[in-house]
């Protein structure tokens, strides 16, 4: 009976110990279960400071990017703002060296004939397709009648241009004066009136003035004028004035000469008998 005493109470025991390792073990699974998922916790905060890192990142690195586009946009803009400035002034240098190039051709054809009507009709031209004229005259000044005299016009006759003494009125006053004139309204009435001209420019050979250029209309398409305009008035005043004064000495001088030599000739006749 001791001995069965004895086994059961080991028997016993030994459940005792089985249970307790059993609850050990279930203990240690959920420790290990509790472990590992603080692991995962771990790993999943982990990955989610990573994703949030890598998602800063990328949101700087996006920052820069817009910056850097915002950058070249703006640099665009002011490149596409200089190609605009460049190709107005590519145009304006251009027609200013076609107006030059169309000066120097006018000139050229000024200075190429000593015929005083050649010249006039070449001045005329310019007058046209250079100013962009459609009515005006040329007058000179007659020195022994000390009066401007139409000697040649366009868009009117010769007779309805006014003679006009120096220092009477607006042409005689560009005349004495040396100035040119130019009318604020350009599109005005000024045509009906032969001594208000719009523009009235001196011809003169440095300060002497020999004549005036009388405008009284401008061409349609003309609505003013611009800086190379008023260069190409100056410029074309001191040609002009130059080719008509030198023409008209020459002119003068030939009648001169026709007129001795005619003379001459008469005087070598022998007599008739």
């Amino acid at each position: 009976m001791e001995k069965e005493t004895g086994f059961v109470g080991k028997a016993e025991e030994f459940l005792q110990m089985f249970k307790k390792g059993e609850e050990f073990t279930k203990e240690l699974l959920k420790e290990n279960e509790k472990l590992r998922y603080r692991i995962a916790q771990m790993e999943e905060s982990i990955q989610r400071s990573a994703d949030e890192a890598r998602i800063k990142l990328y949101e700087n690195r996006i920052g820069l990017l817009e910056e850097d586009l915002n950058s070249l946009k703006k640099r665009f803009r002011q490149v596409e703002e200089e190609n605009k400035d460049f190709a107005s002034k590519y145009i304006e240098v251009e027609e200013e060296n076609n107006n030059l190039a169309n000066l120097y051709v006018a000139s050229y054809q000024l200075h190429s004939t000593l015929d005083f009507s050649e010249v006039l009709r070449i001045v005329l031209e310019i007058i046209i397709n250079l100013i962009g004229a459609e009515k005006f005259a040329i007058l000179l000044i007659d020195e022994k009648t000390n009066e401007l005299v139409p000697v040649s016009a366009e868009g009117m006759a010769v007779s309805e241009a006014p003679k006009v003494k120096i220092g009477q009125g607006r042409i005689g006053s560009v005349a004495k004066e040396g100035e040119s004139f130019f009318s604020d309204d350009l599109a005005g009435a000024a045509e009906l009136n032969p001594l208000e001209p719009i523009v009235c420019i001196p011809l003169k050979i440095k300060e002497h003035v020999i004549g005036v250029i009388s405008i009284y209309k401008l061409l349609t398409q003309k609505e003013g004028f611009t800086n190379v305009d008023y260069e190409l008035f100056n410029l074309l005043a001191g040609h002009a004035a130059t080719a008509i004064f030198s023409s008209k000495l020459y002119t003068q001088s030939e009648r001169k000469l026709t007129t001795i030599q005619s003379f001459l000739d008469l005087l070598k006749e022998k007599p008739r008998k």
